[in-house]
Parts: structure tokens; C-alpha cells; sequence
């Protein structure tokens, strides 16, 4: 089975393949007694008042996972994906952070301090990814669906995940040169799950027509507040900040792909259709919890310098309504009256 935490959708989806990389299908099985519980509860606690965005919300969680302990709730669980699946549900009853999680690996976590810092460069990331993960994420589309031509003047990108730019900055080259002579752009984000800040950046950059400040990245460990902005020098045509783009949205628009969405909504440089999205915006990394145990926890936040928030349990909200399944012909139709001039 695939580790859980490759499957989480969050910030920094791809930063950390090379710690929790996928396991054999066939594990020994883990029998979880009184002192791993009471390990796993005790180290998800202490990381929680540690690292967790909000300082005052996880002593709030603290006291409610020690009243359950106290009440016995978790006594009779023995199975380790079940304990970690109650400790998630009780931690989503009080904090409501959608990439906050606890997984369960019959495998064995690897320590803390052997997943270090997300790399930045594709050498430091070659480094510390295991051979058959280097090779299933270069041969995969790195998060490019799909980029076509809906009509002569109408582009369309599609985008399952926002991977750092030492993967992807070729990929976003190529599609944006293909692109690069319609006049108008279909951005689909409707299953869109994630991936990094700096993905977004990116991408933000081929959008804009000067630097400019995307948003600032608040870490609690450090107390301090990084702001990013777009990049300068880019590898493939830049599609400009004149010409329509539409961003196609749903529920399945998940953290970085909420990211690019918030964005390009606020920098005014976009038009959202569809749905409401999933609703989560704090960056997130893995802590060892125990030999089979780890806990995605939020260290950050994402802040708009427009909005001086995010949209975090909220979602980005549409700009026009549609179901997710219509969202496209809602979209092609709105472009091909705007080109016509006829709206």
C-alpha cells in the first residue's frame, strides 16, 4: 500500500516523496497495544504545541485528546489505520484544518531528521528520493493534464498539481509556448490536488506583465513571514496580463490548486467558474509520531497582501456558478461571446 502522506493533499505535496515513499503491497501485520497508544498520543501532542499554526487551538486539541484518553475511547482499538483515522477525526472536530491528519504505515516512519528540509533543487531532490519514486514522478505528468486548443482562439490547461518548480518549469515552458498564440485561456482546476507555494508562483508569473507580490508565507517555527513574488526570467513565452483567462473550480480544487485560484481571483487577473472549493491553505509537513505512526501538521500560513487572508475552511468562491460537470461549457460560451464581441 501507498504511504498516506503521498496521498494527502496539501502544500507541499511533493516535497517530502523522498521520506514517505510507497511500501510493498504486503506488510506484517501491526498489532497496536496500550504503550503505542499511549506513545503515539503523547508525541502527537507535544508536536502539535510545537509546531502547529495556531499555538492557543492545539492546547485546545491536546485537551481534548487526553479527555478521550481519560474516557477510554481509545482502549479497545488495536488496529493502527483505525487508530489513526479516530485520532484524525477527533482532531478535525476541534481544529476544522482540513490538511491537519494522522497516518498509519506498517511500514516503518522514517525519523525526523532524515526528511530534513524540502529540497529546492533537482539534485537535492534526487538525493533523497528513492530510485522507484524518482522514477514514477519523472515519468508521470508532473501535474500537466492536458493542453490543447478548444477553438483557434481558445486555449485550455489542464492541472492536477502544482510540483516545485525543479520539476516542473519545463513542463509550464512548453505548455505556455503551445498557448502561447490564443487569445484567450481555460485554466481546469477541478481535480486539482495540490502540491507547492513556489508551483503556484510559478505559473502565477506567466499571467502578469511586471514582478509582482503573489503572497507572504507565515511559519510559526521561524516567526517569520516570507513574502513571494512572481519570477522574473521565465522559460517559456509569457501569456501577458491582457487577455482573458477563465479558472474552472470545484471541491476537488484543493490547496495549491485553491492557491492559484485565490490568486488569480484577487490579483483581478482571472475568472473563477464553478464551484466552491475544498478549503485549505496551510502549508503542512510530516512528524515521526512512533515506528508506524505520523501526523501531517499545518506549520503555516498563506496570506494574501490584497485580502491579508486566505481561504482556509472557507474555499475560494466562484466568480459565476456552475456544476462542476458544466463548468467548462459555461466557460467556453462566456469566452467565445467575449471574442466575438458580443458581452
Amino acid at each position: 500500500m501507498k504511504k498516506k502522506w503521498i496521498v494527502v493533499p496539501c502544500l507541499l505535496l511533493f516535497t517530502t516523496l523522498g521520506a514517505f515513499a510507497a511500501t510493498p503491497e504486503q506488510q506484517p501485520k501491526i498489532a497496536v497495544d496500550s504503550a503505542t497508544r499511549m506513545q503515539t498520543i503523547d508525541v502527537l501532542v507535544a508536536r502539535l504545541n510545537d509546531h502547529y499554526v495556531f499555538p492557543d487551538k492545539a492546547k485546545q486539541a491536546e485537551a481534548v485528546l487526553r479527555q478521550r484518553q481519560r474516557e477510554g475511547k481509545y482502549d479497545a482499538i488495536t488496529d493502527g489505520e483505525q487508530l489513526a483515522k479516530q485520532l484524525t477525526a477527533d482532531l478535525a472536530g476541534v481544529l476544522h484544518d482540513q490538511h491537519l491528519m494522522v497516518g498509519f504505515d506498517p511500514g516503518l516512519v522514517p525519523p525526523d531528521r532524515e526528511v530534513g528540509p524540502r529540497p529546492t533543487t533537482l539534485a537535492e531532490w534526487e538525493r533523497i528520493a528513492p530510485p522507484e519514486v524518482r522514477q514514477r514522478i519523472l515519468a508521470s505528468s508532473l501535474g500537466v493534464e492536458k493542453v490543447d486548443h478548444l477553438s483557434p482562439r481558445i486555449g485550455y490547461l489542464e492541472l492536477s498539481g502544482f510540483p516545485p518548480p525543479f520539476l516542473v518549469t519545463g513542463k509550464y515552458a512548453a505548455a505556455m509556448d503551445k498557448l502561447a498564440d490564443t487569445d484567450a485561456l481555460i485554466v481546469d482546476l477541478r481535480n486539482n490536488h495540490g502540491g507547492t507555494p513556489d508551483g503556484v508562483t510559478l505559473l502565477v508569473s506567466y499571467f502578469v506583465d511586471e514582478r509582482t507580490r503573489v503572497n507572504d508565507i507565515w511559519d510559526r517555527d521561524t516567526g517569520v513571514s516570507t513574502p513571494h513574488w512572481t519570477v522574473d526570467q521565465l522559460d517559456g513565452k509569457r501569456y501577458g496580463g491582457k487577455k482573458p483567462v477563465l479558472i474552472l473550480t470545484g471541491p476537488g480544487t484543493m490547496s495549491a490548486g485553491e492557491d492559484f485560484a485565490y490568486t488569480m481571483q484577487t490579483l483581478k487577473r482571472a475568472t473563477l467558474i464553478g464551484e466552491r472549493t475544498w478549503g485549505g491553505a496551510h502549508p503542512t509537513r510530516p512528524f515521526r509520531l512512533g515506528d508506524h505512526f505520523f501526523a501531517a501538521i499545518p506549520g503555516a500560513r498563506t496570506i494574501s497582501p490584497i485580502t491579508h487572508t486566505n481561504w482556509e475552511g472557507v474555499g475560494v468562491i466562484p466568480d459565476v456558478a456552475a456544476t462542476p460537470d458544466n463548468a467548462l461549457a459555461v466557460a467556453k460560451d462566456m469566452l467565445q461571446r467575449r471574442l466575438q464581441g458580443t458581452n
